[in-house]
C-alpha cells in the first residue's frame, strides 16, 4: 500500500534543493538576468561546502558544532557568490549572450565540481569513488528531538534539518521583499524595463549584480543541502542529476512567485520519487513514464500560462535581454 507518512517527508527532502534553486533563480530573473547556469551554481555550492567540511574534519582539531556548520556554509556561500559574480561580469559588464553564458556556466560548474571532487576522492584512497563526511552530515541533518514523539504529525512537519526550514523562510522573505519593499519593487522595475528604471534614477547595474549574486548564493545552498542532508554527507561526481534544470522549470511552474515554490517544490519532489512508491513490477516502461511526470507537468503549465497570457503570470519583459544605456 502507498505509505503517505513516509512519502511526504521524502518528497519534502527531495524538494528542498529544488526550492533553493527556484527561489534563487526567481530573484535573479526578476532583475532581467536569465541564468541557465543554476545547475552549475548548485554544483559549485555543494563541492565548496564539501571541501570546507573535508578540510575541517581532517584537520585534527576537536570539532565544534558551530564550526562544523559555519565552515561548509561559508565555503558554499563564497563559491556560489563567485559563480554569480562571474555570470554578471560576463553578461552585464561584457554584455555576453545570457543563454550561451548560462549553459557555459553549467558546464563550467559541473567541471569544477568533478575536478575537486575527484581530487578529494583520490586523497581518501578508498575503493568506492566517493567522499563521506559523516560527522558533518550528522550535524547538518539533526532534527527536532521531540519530532518522533508526536507520531505522524512530527514525521510529516517536524522531522527536518535546519536548512529545510531555512529554505521555507527564505522563500517567504523573498516573496515579501519582492512585493512589499521599495528595493524589491525597484528590482522588479529593473527586470520589466531597465531603461525606464534607469531614467527614474535606479542603478540598474547594481541591482542586476546584487540580485544575481544573492540568487546564486540561495541556489548554492540547495547543493549544500543535497550533499550534507539528503545524500547523508556523501559526495559522488555527477550525482546531482537534473535537479538544477528542474529548479529552473519550477520558476515557470510557480509563475515567478517565490512563495509558491514551497508547495511546488514538494509536488515536484514527490513526482521525482513517485516511481519508488508506486509498484510497477518488472514493467520498465511504466517506471520511465513516472520519471517523466515532473517534466510533463512543467510543459502543461507552460502551455496553460501561454494560452491564458495574463500579465502577472508572465516573465519579466526584459528577461534575457542585455541593457545598453546608450539606447535609452
Amino acid at each position: 500500500m502507498f505509505d503517505i507518512v513516509s512519502f511526504i517527508p521524502r518528497a519534502v527532502m527531495q524538494g528542498i534543493p529544488l526550492m533553493f534553486g527556484c527561489v534563487g533563480e526567481t530573484i535573479t530573473e526578476k532583475s532581467g538576468n536569465l541564468n541557465l547556469g543554476t545547475a552549475g551554481v548548485m554544483y559549485v555550492g555543494g563541492i565548496c561546502g564539501v571541501i570546507g567540511a573535508f578540510l575541517y574534519e581532517n584537520s585534527g582539531a576537536e570539532m565544534s558544532t558551530f564550526l562544523t556548520i559555519a565552515i561548509p556554509l561559508l565555503c558554499c556561500i563564497l563559491g556560489s557568490a563567485l559563480m554569480g559574480l562571474l555570470y554578471c561580469f560576463l553578461t552585464v559588464t561584457l554584455r555576453a549572450n545570457q543563454n550561451v553564458t548560462g549553459l557555459a556556466m553549467t558546464t563550467f560548474g559541473i567541471g569544477v565540481g568533478n575536478f575537486f571532487g575527484g581530487s578529494l576522492i583520490k586523497l581518501v584512497n578508498i575503493d568506492v569513488p566517493s567522499v563521506v563526511l559523516t560527522k558533518t552530515s550528522n550535524v547538518f541533518s539533526k532534527t527536532l528531538p521531540f519530532a518522533d514523539d508526536l507520531g505522524w504529525f512530527g514525521k510529516i512537519f517536524l522531522n527536518y534539518s535546519f536548512l529545510a526550514y531555512a529554505a521555507i523562510i527564505i522563500a517567504v522573505l523573498a516573496s515579501y521583499f519582492l512585493n512589499k519593499t521599495r528595493p524589491g519593487l525597484q528590482l522588479r522595475a529593473v527586470g520589466e524595463s531597465p531603461a525606464t528604471a534607469d531614467a527614474a534614477g535606479i542603478d540598474v547595474i547594481k541591482y542586476k549584480y546584487i540580485a544575481t549574486i544573492v540568487g546564486s548564493v540561495i541556489a548554492g545552498l540547495g547543493g549544500l543541502y543535497y550533499v550534507m542532508d539528503y545524500a547523508c554527507g556523501v559526495w559522488s561526481n555527477n550525482a546531482f542529476g537534473d535537479r538544477g534544470w528542474l529548479a529552473i522549470a519550477l520558476v515557470i511552474f510557480t509563475v515567478w512567485r517565490p512563495s509558491l515554490s514551497i508547495f511546488a517544490s514538494i509536488i515536484f519532489g514527490g513526482l521525482y520519487i513517485l516511481n519508488v512508491y508506486i509498484p510497477t513490477g518488472t514493467d520498465l516502461a511504466i517506471n520511465e513514464i513516472y520519471k517523466m511526470a515532473p517534466y510533463v507537468v512543467t510543459i502543461i503549465v507552460l502551455v496553460i500560462t501561454s494560452i491564458r497570457s495574463r500579465k502577472e503570470n508572465q516573465p519579466p519583459m526584459s528577461l534575457g535581454l542585455p541593457y545598453f544605456r546608450e539606447e535609452r
